[in-house]
């Protein structure tokens, strides 16, 4: 199994293909099985590294008492240096685009360049997005704790296709299967990643200093909040390009696997082909 030390966890990678490289960083309470149908496709023509975040998956948890965003991008830091990646494309989908924008204005000198999936940026617009982002996520830790993540998240899947629109929750059968074949998360685990999502909006990003080349996507019938924050990033980041994923909700890379992949592929090979400045 391969792991290299991030900090003070072993996280887990897989590795595959060569070529320009492209580092996939997955979604809360999932794992790096989330970008299969990516690295599948693009495997012939790019090394793809897929990996665990910590607290997920097999890299798992750790001793520390609490989870932030900088901290999972600290060890997004460490894992690149150890794998000695240079300049290589940071791909990241809802959480793993929160750490991926936070890396990418860390560190803009060790990216070719940039995509955000149906991710949002820490600032909150209105009291509904503090709903959403905030109340609600830190509200389901009590019930974890009593039933489980799997029970509560179901109920917070119903609520949102009741409310926001059918679709926005994407297809969460597929989102089920996937867990359901991944290792099981800690309790404890999901109370501190998802006060990490929870706390993101307290986290400082200068988009100013993101030059690389950027791909916003996002999924059509996403909450209205995430559909928001795409244009926000499209605004703030100076070479950034925004499109939508037709028919996707919030894991459009798995809803609309083909169209998804196929935009990926054409943004990297127009980073391949770019004059050199």
């Amino acid at each position: 199994m391969p792991t290299v030390r991030t900090n003070d966890v072993d996280t887990y990678y897989e590795r595959r293909g060569s070529g320009p490289p492209i580092v996939f960083v997955h979604g809360a309470i999932l794992d790096h099985s989330q970008w299969d149908p990516q690295v599948d496709e693009l495997g012939e023509d790019y090394e793809t590294i897929a990996y665990d975040v910590r607290g997920h998956g097999r890299t798992g948890g750790s001793d520390r008492g609490t989870y932030s965003i900088d901290l999972f991008a600290d060890d997004l830091d460490a894992l690149l240096a150890a794998l000695d990646l240079e300049n290589p494309v940071l791909c990241g989908l809802s959480t793993g685009g929160c750490i991926a924008q936070v890396y990418a204005a860390r560190h803009p000198e060790r990216l070719a360049g940039l995509v955000l999936a149906d991710t949002f940026t820490p600032a909150i617009d209105d009291w509904r997005e503090w709903l959403q982002r905030v109340a609600l996520l830190k509200a389901t830790v009590p019930p974890v704790r009593l039933v489980g993540y799997q029970r509560v998240e179901r109920v917070m899947v119903w609520l949102q296709e009741r409310f926001a629109g059918e679709g926005v929750s994407g297809d969460y059968e597929q989102i089920e299967r996937l867990r359901t074949a991944g290792p099981k998360m800690e309790t404890d685990e999901f109370v501190k990643v998802i006060r990490a999502v929870a706390n993101f909006h307290r986290t400082t990003i200068d988009f100013g200093s993101i030059p690389v080349p950027t791909l916003v996507l996002y999924g059509e019938r996403e909450p209205l909040f995430v559909r928001r924050h795409a244009s926000k990033l499209s605004a703030e980041i100076r070479n950034a390009t925004v499109r939508a994923v037709p028919g996707a909700g919030h894991a459009s890379n798995l809803d609309e696997p083909e169209f998804f992949t196929g935009a990926l592929r054409e943004f990297l090979s127009g980073i391949e082909t770019r004059p050199e400045n």
